[in-house]
């Protein structure tokens, strides 16, 4: 079994196919996938989708792209949403500061109401950081000091530094499709550090699709390829791979394991 603990289903290029999407899913031993919020405005439309299909849960939250457009919700709204049975964390939020859409003061305001709302209902908060390593560590590590929450570091490609202090803190750390592209030394060097009970796979689907399909559609099927590389990165079988990190995400996201009544804190790597 694996999990695709990151991808969005709502978007027009999975959503418009989405019967086909979760048959290749399934296909593949994806059995589980977490559909990610980018906005609180669209939680009727994540909710609606983990209601009709039961392989998949769903998070609430504003993607940094997107904080100017929801720079308000307050702590409070998160938490009375993420109540669902089948909401499993908090975000996608984060810092971007690479493509810049939203002003980096209103990121970093929205990332920590995200991070309030995941320490009080201690929903695992999913985190997204580009080009803001400095900036993140200090706001992880701030944070961190007022009280504890769990986190994951979604779509890993930054640097060594912010992976290690991410571990240090007690987060995890998830790999895409970046992992198997052939530039991307740096970033299977870094998931090789990563200590094995701190690894997810994800795809972030319908974006960055691995090799062999880098370029085209990407889809939760494919998150097998990730598994197959970070395997290999990790010098382990496939499916002892897959073991270790769907046991991680059980972990993480306890509300998912308590609902598939899976033995979230067994058979540590």
């Amino acid at each position: 079994m694996l999990v695709d603990s990151h991808c969005h289903l709502d978007f027009p290029d999975l959503q418009g196919r989405l019967p086909e999407v979760l048959a290749n899913a399934e296909a593949q031993g994806v059995r589980r996938l977490v559909t990610i919020s980018t906005y609180v405005s669209r939680y009727d439309t994540y909710r609606s989708l983990a209601e009709a299909h039961d392989s998949v849960f769903f998070t609430v939250g504003t993607h940094p792209h997107n904080a100017a457009a929801e720079p308000d919700v307050p702590a409070a709204r998160l938490i009375e949403l993420s109540d669902h049975p089948r909401c499993i964390g908090i975000g996608e939020a984060g810092l971007d500061y690479f493509y810049d859409k939203s002003p980096r003061d209103v990121q970093r305001t929205v990332f920590r109401t995200h991070i309030a709302a995941a320490r009080e209902t201690r929903l695992p908060l999913v985190i997204h950081a580009r080009d803001a390593d400095s900036d993140m560590i200090e706001i992880l590590t701030d944070e961190m000091g007022r009280g504890r929450f769990d986190a994951i570091l979604h779509c890993f490609s930054s640097g060594a530094g912010l992976a290690r202090v991410g571990v240090e803190l007690g987060l995890y750390v998830s790999f895409s499709g970046i992992l198997t592209f052939k530039k991307s030394e740096d970033i299977r060097r870094i998931a090789a550090e990563v200590p094995l009970d701190r690894l997810l796979v994800e795809t972030d689907a319908p974006y960055l699709a691995p090799e062999p399909y880098r370029g085209k559609t990407n889809e939760p099927a494919y998150v097998a390829y990730t598994a197959r590389v970070l395997a290999e990165v990790a010098g382990l079988p496939e499916d002892e791979l897959a073991g270790i990190t769907t046991r991680n995400f059980y972990r993480l996201f306890r509300k998912a394991a308590a609902l598939d009544s899976a033995p979230a804190g067994e058979g540590e790597p």
